[in-house]
């Protein structure tokens, strides 16, 4: 695991040698490209994205961390969440989804498309505000084997919402870890 911005960068690299993969610059010298990226990701392409932003007519970054001339960037809004939907890990892909629904002139930055995202993101947005208790381990424990022997088949995610729609908190990795501890790989 890297622990800087340049160790990223170099585990991309060493990650994309002899995939045989085309590049984002030999895709971004095809046609539009589109890439969903967490901030992390895009620390290690940096490199990758600013050659890309050199050659592509017509390029998209959702997510990401900084403005890269040449590329037209979206970033994260976690207040889309309530509306696309998922975990914020992964909804920097479920924007870039939503982002094609809305290219109605087939152009994947055209203004048409940017202002169609623009008016539907302002209103779907909310900030999202949770004001929930802290549990410890063992009321996290509790808690699981409480519901699932009064749910036989619950699952592990359903169960976590469960949680936190009563107002309390515990971090995803966290309770799966706890989870998996109390009733197994299920």
């Amino acid at each position: 695991m890297a622990t800087s911005a340049a160790g990223s960068a170099q585990w991309w690299g060493r990650l994309q040698e002899g995939t045989g993969r085309a590049t984002l610059q030999e895709l971004g010298k095809n046609g539009p490209v589109l890439v969903a990226l967490s901030e992390v990701y895009a620390k290690a392409m940096g490199e990758e994205l600013r050659a890309l932003a050199a050659v592509a007519s017509e390029a998209l970054l959702v997510g990401g961390v900084e403005e890269i001339p040449g590329i037209q960037r979206v970033p994260a809004d976690a207040g889309l969440r309530h509306a696309l939907g998922g975990t914020l890990t992964s909804l920097n892909v479920r924007m870039a989804a939503s982002w094609l629904q809305h290219c109605e002139d087939g152009q994947l930055t055209s203004p048409a498309t940017s202002g169609s995202w623009k008016k539907w993101a302002a209103s779907e947005s909310r900030p999202e505000q949770h004001n929930r208790k802290p549990m410890t381990d063992d009321e996290v424990i509790t808690f699981v084997r409480q519901q699932t022997a009064s749910q036989p088949g619950i699952s592990r995610t359903r169960l976590l919402r469960q949680l936190r729609a009563e107002g309390r908190a515990c971090e995803q990795s966290r309770f799966a870890n706890l989870y998996i501890k109390t009733v197994g790989q299920s």
